[in-house]
């Protein structure tokens, strides 16, 4: 596993929620699974539009997922509004971002549990398949 930042875009412009936790990847890297939810780029199966590069297999929705940026400015310098952040990581979101603290003003703290719906997804993507 390792830590991502992930924005809903869909219904938003740079300020949809926004969340940096734990994400598992596909052994192919093509599904980002984080939060019961999974991600495939918008350029697969011919899904575009602007702002997300990931949509929600499930949902259609757009994303904005991206590794944390070393300089601590995840979101659009447009966006505004806290970021969740899982507390399991912010060690290492610390660690990549070299800061002591996090800035309260910037991050809301909860816990965010690592469900990751490989089968459930498995079990659509073969479904679309048939």
């Amino acid at each position: 596993m390792n830590i991502k930042y992930i924005e809903l875009k869909t219904g938003y412009n740079d300020d949809g929620p926004a969340w940096i936790g734990n994400v598992k990847e596909s052994k192919s890297g093509k599904t980002v699974y984080f939060n019961d939810h999974a991600f495939q780029r918008c350029s697969s199966r011919g899904v575009t539009g602007i702002g997300g590069n990931y949509y929600d297999l499930e949902t259609s929705e757009k994303y904005w997922i991206s590794g944390v940026k070393k300089n601590g400015c995840d979101r659009h310098w447009l966006g505004h509004g806290k970021v969740i952040i899982d507390r399991k990581v912010i060690d290492e979101y610390l660690a990549i971002t070299k800061s002591k603290s996090l800035n309260e003003s910037h991050f809301d703290i909860q816990d965010i549990d690592d469900v990751f719906p490989i089968e459930r997804i498995h079990a659509i993507l073969n479904e679309q398949n048939e």
